[in-house]
């Protein structure tokens, strides 16, 4: 290995310098404040796990993102998080096992074995938060809110909102009957919107032709919030479980537009991102000139049953290195400190001035003290029996 390749990192995997880890910190500091005070504990999984532990529920979607290990100490097969949520779904249902709501969030990070796009990392620093215990619209909108607020905080601009409902397909699948292969084939043919490969697989399916058609136009029902009273008429006939999840997203599309009418909303109802893990409203927020969420999220209300405890369940997840992206860097400079550390005045200067908050360094003997390049616009000087401040 040359010396050039001894430094070179693997690909999706990425060091934070001083200005962004400045970004990251500070941000994660204001959204953890803000969780907190709408109510959310902070909650720390464990990296590792042992695999049938970290894999089991919501999980196991993750198999192919979780990078393994063999623990020394017991032999037994470990894995690395990919995504903290099944985490903090086993916390509530199998160690907190409170009867009241539970909100929990997290900031801390995780491992991929392959990042979501390319030149994406495969470290996300995963920021978010969890609902436990509550199936209502109210819980949903709650989550809707703390997620908008929350790129708010960040400085995200024009955000989409990107509103769709798992419910629609699952009632229209459970009419067909399509066995369980047929309807892993079919959502993945409407996460990728393939219409040729829609139309070939229908074909080949004994459907009635009511629900055919209704399948072939449920992923390229999207747009503006008209696209569920189209859904309403398409699907008139298909009973009780459309009409009620029309409902849920109709309810959450008209909160949104009465709380955060600069967003735009957009409702998408082929929308089968995390089909296995979610099983009612899901979201996703994007940024202008992105083609990945920002944040994405919504409801999961069995992810906890094989903890023996399936509590309702909605959250939202970000990626804190994304999000701190919007933010300002911070022209905060410092303040060069030339002194005697022995000398007691000049310690208690110092010292005064970095609980007011200042950034002081002190001058090193013997070292290239350049200001410029230590990012100090002052100087601590003695004049006379005092120490004063001096722009440089």
């Amino acid at each position: 290995m040359s010396r050039e390749e001894q430094w070179l990192l693997p690909d999706g995997v990425e060091e934070i310098l001083p200005a962004g880890a400045a970004r990251i910190e500070t941000l994660r500091r204001r959204l953890l404040d803000q969780f907190s005070s709408w109510g959310y504990e902070l909650v720390f999984p464990p990296l590792i796990e042992f695999l049938d532990s970290l894999l089991n529920g919501g999980g196991r979607d993750l198999e192919r993102e979780t990078f393994k290990l063999t623990d020394q100490l017991s032999g037994r097969l470990m894995g690395v998080r990919a995504d903290i949520t099944p985490q903090v779904a086993r916390l509530d249902a199998h160690t907190l096992r409170r009867e009241a709501p539970t909100r929990l969030c997290y900031c801390s990070t995780a491992l991929r074995t392959r990042a979501p796009q390319p030149g994406g990392s495969r470290i996300p620093y995963q920021v978010g938060v969890e609902l436990f215990g509550h199936a209502g619209m109210e819980s949903d909108a709650e989550v809707l809110s703390l997620l908008l607020e929350t790129l708010a905080l960040a400085d995200v601009p024009e955000v989409t909102l990107d509103l769709g409902h798992v419910g629609i397909y699952r009632a229209l699948v459970k009419a067909g009957g399509l066995a369980e292969a047929d309807e892993t084939a079919l959502s993945d043919i409407y996460v990728r919107k393939a219409s040729h490969e829609l139309d070939h697989m229908l074909a080949e399916l004994s459907l009635r032709t009511e629900l055919r058609d209704a399948l072939a136009a449920l992923p390229f029902l999207a747009g503006d919030v008209s696209v569920i009273a189209q859904a309403r008429t398409l699907l008139a006939g298909f009973g009780d479980e459309v009409n009620a999840a029309l409902d849920e997203l109709e309810g959450l599309a008209k909160f949104v537009q009465a709380r955060y009418p600069q967003v735009r909303l957009h409702v998408d109802l082929g929308e089968l991102r995390g089909y296995h893990y979610h099983t009612g409203c899901l979201f996703a927020a994007y940024t202008a000139g992105s083609s990945e969420p920002i944040a994405k999220g919504g409801r999961y209300d069995h992810i906890g049953e094989v903890f023996g405890r399936a509590r309702p369940a909605t959250g939202f997840s970000a990626d804190l290195k994304l999000l701190a992206t919007h933010q300002p860097v911070s022209s905060k400079q410092g303040v060069l400190a030339i002194g005697d550390v022995c000398d007691a005045a000049f310690a208690a200067a110092v010292k005064q001035l970095r609980d007011q908050g200042e950034r002081v360094l002190l001058s090193l003997p013997g070292a290239k003290n350049d200001a410029q390049e230590l990012q100090c616009d002052r100087q601590l000087v003695q004049q006379g029996d005092n120490w004063q401040l001096v722009s440089l």
